[in-house]
């Protein structure tokens, strides 16, 4: 035990060094902006402060159905095996979050949803061929599909303090990629696939996404165990973005419901709106993305434990899907 407290310790501290010494893979820079983007310019316009403070976290889905008690399906005893853990484990140490302007790769996605109430999830920019491309949740993702009606979907890097730094940047139409699993499980029993992409459109002065703000490296294939590790999101409600320096550990699913494999990482108040944010590790020249908070009950049931779907070879053609402009994925109905 002490040994793995010293260990801890020494994460933490390299983790605090390489935050103050690494940034985000740098913008471009000598990119020439192309022509002003009228869609941007709109979507500008229709998030004010106001509407950007006030958008609610994107709605939970709804709770995987159990087996209803019958006279035939009698109650658990009270010795049956405990009900699914999610949550921090007796005198486990969770990592204190702390609140700050951000980083220019990390935002958050605003839209309004079918009754008109502004929504939120945070994301990250990855590097992508076109400079295009954001990585969120599944689950704040899949409503996008297709040719879904325009609900003022836009990106906003470095979003804080009712700021847009860089601007808005639209998603494409046909823009969306989430798993076609993730779409015919649901997000339940799909939570190994809850990992989305959106390709954007350029911003209100015609910059392209990486360009204007630089992109961290999607890394797939790493396995569970990682430290440093840097999360970064976006409370619902909130002026500014958390992170949160800390370490994954596999986590193998003990709830029927949600099956897989995640990675687990604990940190202090991480709690709606969060959904999406990247798990950052070092990476020359910047950072790179392992994970995203999501996956086994879409991300975690309490603020101070949050899990990622493993990124394996099904992100790694997602990925590759949407930056060659393949179909995307859609609900079979």
């Amino acid at each position: 035990m002490v040994r793995r407290t010293r260990l801890i310790s020494r994460a933490t501290a390299a983790a605090a060094t390489l935050l103050l010494t690494t940034g985000p893979v740098p913008a471009a820079g000598a990119a020439t902006p192309g022509p002003a983007n009228p869609t941007a310019k709109r979507l500008n316009a229709y998030w004010t402060p106001a509407r950007m403070a006030a958008a609610l976290p994107a709605p939970a889905p709804p709770t995987a159905p159990t087996t209803p008690t019958t006279p035939t399906t009698p109650a658990a005893p009270s010795t049956a095996a405990a009900a699914p853990a999610d949550g921090p484990r007796p005198g486990e140490f969770i990592p204190p979050s702390r609140s700050f302007d951000g980083i220019p790769p990390v935002g958050t996605f605003f839209w309004t949803d079918a009754g008109g109430t502004g929504r939120t999830c945070s994301a990250s920019v990855v590097h992508s061929p076109d400079h295009d491309l954001v990585l969120s949740a599944g689950h704040c993702l899949k409503g996008y599909s297709g040719t879904a009606p325009e609900r003022n979907l836009g990106f906003v890097p470095q979003y804080h303090d009712g700021l847009k730094p860089f601007g808005i940047f639209p998603v494409r139409s046909n823009g969306v990629y989430v798993p076609q699993e993730y779409y015919d499980k649901g997000e339940h029993a799909g939570a190994a696939y809850d990992f989305g992409f959106a390709v954007t459109e350029p911003n209100q002065d015609g910059e392209r996404l990486e360009d204007a703000v630089g992109a961290v490296r999607l890394l797939t294939g790493t396995g569970w165990f990682h430290a440093p590790v840097r999360m970064i999101g976006y409370p619902g409600g909130a002026p500014k973005p958390l992170e949160c320096l800390s370490w994954t550990t596999r986590w193998l699913s003990d709830d029927p419901a949600d099956p897989g494999t995640f990675e687990r990482i604990a940190c202090d108040g991480f709690v709606g709106g969060t959904s999406g944010g990247p798990m950052l590790v070092p990476w020359p020249g910047g950072w790179a993305v392992i994970g995203i908070i999501g996956g086994y009950h879409t991300g975690g049931n309490t603020p101070q434990i949050s899990y990622s779907a493993s990124f394996g070879s099904a992100t790694r053609d997602l990925y590759d899907a949407a930056t060659t402009g393949a179909p995307p994925a859609a609900p079979t109905s």
